[in-house]
């Protein structure tokens, strides 16, 4: 799992939000063909939102290449993607179950869990990825009316809901991994309201931690930096993609299996001492 550490510049382009991974250039590396399991999440059950495409995608591949059965949640409109997704898991001999779902209010979330559950029989990790951002040039003057509440509740309320509704399925020794991002400690002007939402994330997975401690249940997060997914060149201009990831340390955005592997160290036991920690895969960019 080395993709091209080389500095590589994304070609200029858009796409239309939620964006596709087809129409990506180049095409995102998901570990399909160079990800090697070894056997580290053998037996576990996770539910993955956001698991149609970019790290939830590569994430759900990782887990199926380490022995786990997955179920993704997906908003409608990527049932190509999910489709694509679920060839992947299958093809490595795990199950993949598709679960359709805006996340946008309570009662979605409660379905979601329940489906999940009677999907796979049950859920042993719950990786809560499924985020919106829209990059606002503005400032806050002319900020759209209802991105704020769109973005709260996909990344926020979505997680606080499912969260809720999972734990009493979730046993000794299952974990909940919250997607965060370097936005929390480096926020960039135009993702003023994503960035929020990411740090208090960090601050919802640390209470977390906590209040589920003792049931002996771990709760973590992974903050990425800039990422190569459909969400970038579905909410940034062509001028900004152009240039995406190149401010890094390392001078190139990441890939989503490079992500994939902090979630599959978080889900497995070689982590059961690791609790209310966030795991930084930035490129370089300090987390702190």
């Amino acid at each position: 799992m080395t993709p091209d550490s080389k500095p590589q510049k994304v070609p200029a382009q858009e796409q239309k939000w939620p964006g596709t991974t087809s129409a990506m250039d180049p095409p995102p590396d998901h570990g399909e063909d160079n990800y090697t399991g070894r056997e580290r999440l053998v037996g576990k059950r996770a539910l993955i939102t956001g698991g149609d495409s970019g790290i939830g995608r590569a994430t759900a591949i990782a887990f199926a290449k380490e022995g786990a059965d997955v179920a993704i949640a997906y908003l409608p409109q990527e049932q190509a993607d999910a489709e694509s997704t679920k060839e992947v898991v299958q093809s490595v001999g795990r199950r993949c179950v598709l679960l359709a779902t805006d996340q946008r209010t309570e009662e979605a979330n409660t379905r979601l869990a329940a489906d999940a559950v009677a999907g796979l029989g049950g859920i042993d990790v719950l990786v809560s990825n499924a985020g919106f951002q829209m990059a606002h040039t503005g400032g806050i003057a002319d900020f759209p009316s209802g991105q704020l509440e769109q973005v709260f509740e996909t990344n926020v309320f979505a997680t606080f809901w499912l969260t809720k509704a999972l734990v009493p399925h979730l046993g000794p020794g299952s974990s909940v991994i919250i997607t965060t991002s370097i936005q929390a400690y480096n926020p960039s002007e135009p993702l003023l309201d994503y960035a929020a939402t990411k740090a208090a994330l960090n601050n919802l997975m640390v209470n977390l931690a906590a209040d589920l401690g003792p049931k002996g249940i771990r709760v973590n997060a992974v903050a990425p930096g800039p990422i190569w997914t459909p969400l970038i060149p579905s909410t940034f201009d062509a001028e900004k993609v152009a240039s995406f990831g190149a401010d890094t340390p390392l001078g190139r955005p990441g890939q989503p299996v490079e992500v994939a592997a902090a979630f599959v160290f978080l889900a497995s036991d070689e982590a059961s001492y690791v609790s209310g920690t966030v795991l930084g895969v930035t490129g370089g960019k300090a987390i702190f």
